[in-house]
């Protein structure tokens, strides 16, 4: 399990298998599309840099590492986040975009049904590495896991997804603070924290968080803003969370269960129909 090509195999292989990566329609379809693989040092600077940005209570990877294992913890240059893509499918992606003020049930459903395959393939990577002689941890998993209020951004968790997926090189933030990925920014994300010596994936945009961002790169676009049905993305403020927050909570959630069955916070309206939604911007690359 020593090389980047065994790790992508037991996401592939599990992404492919498990029943529980699925819609729930009587197509069958998958949840996810096929799964992407970046490495990140544990003790790359950025990890301190979120840190003191978001607060005291976000864990860098040694910190959660050390929730994991407190009979043996290791120092960040032993560990590696391994950080995944789960992007969208083409199909959940043109439902959605069909929407203006509710999630589609696609999208809905993959946030639902989807992140609970999500949460199987953590524990299934960690729990792999861990066997074949390298301890790992899914920290989203970990019993401490939980949301604080950021002095800086508001509500924040104490590890985060779209942070670790920045720094292994998946891509970076966008006018909405959604990631805007090489498969573009209707993606989810998972990691997994681990003592392995694997290459670590090179981070093309550098530090620059906003890099594939044409608002923040070239001052144009601004489409997910229009598709914000609350305006809770604004070109001059960026993303307003507790604008978001609100409208999900009282608005999507209660649709989506009460029209689909589901549970979960699903939106979403912005991650499509605009130029990043399957891809960077070509400009930018």
């Amino acid at each position: 399990m020593d090389s980047v090509m065994q790790v992508e195999k037991v996401i592939s292989e599990f992404w492919a298998s498990a029943p529980s990566n699925s819609l729930h329609l009587d197509t069958g379809e998958k949840a996810w599309a096929k799964p992407h693989v970046a490495i990140a040092r544990g003790d790359d600077p950025l990890f301190l840099r979120n840190k003191a940005m978001i607060g005291p209570f976000h864990w860098t990877p040694e910190e959660a590492y050390a929730l994991a294992f407190p009979d043996s913890p290791a120092p960040g240059s032993e560990l590696r986040v391994i950080s995944y893509v789960l992007p969208q499918t083409p199909e959940t992606r043109a439902d959605q975009s069909l929407e203006k003020t509710v999630p589609a049930e696609r999208w809905a459903l993959s946030r639902f049904h989807g992140e609970e395959f999500n949460c199987e393939l953590r524990l299934h990577l960690a729990e792999t590495l861990t066997r074949a002689g390298y301890p790992s941890a899914a920290p989203e998993r970990l019993p401490g896991f939980a949301y604080r209020q950021s002095e800086r951004f508001g509500l924040a968790s104490n590890w985060s997804e779209r942070h670790a997926a920045f720094v292994a090189g998946h891509g970076t933030f966008s006018l909405s603070d959604a990631m805007i990925t090489r498969w573009g920014k209707a993606v989810r994300f998972g990691s997994v924290v681990s003592r392995i010596d694997l290459p670590v994936t090179e981070r093309i945009y550098g530090d620059d968080h906003h890099a594939w961002c044409l608002w923040y790169a070239k001052g144009t676009c601004g489409a997910c803003a229009k598709r914000c049905p609350v305006d809770a993305i604004t070109t001059s403020e960026g993303h307003d969370k507790q604008g978001c927050f609100t409208y999900i909570r009282e608005k999507t959630a209660p649709y989506a269960t009460q029209t689909y069955g589901t549970g979960a916070t699903p939106c979403g309206l912005c991650q499509v129909q605009i130029p990043c939604e399957a891809q960077v911007p070509p400009a930018l690359l």
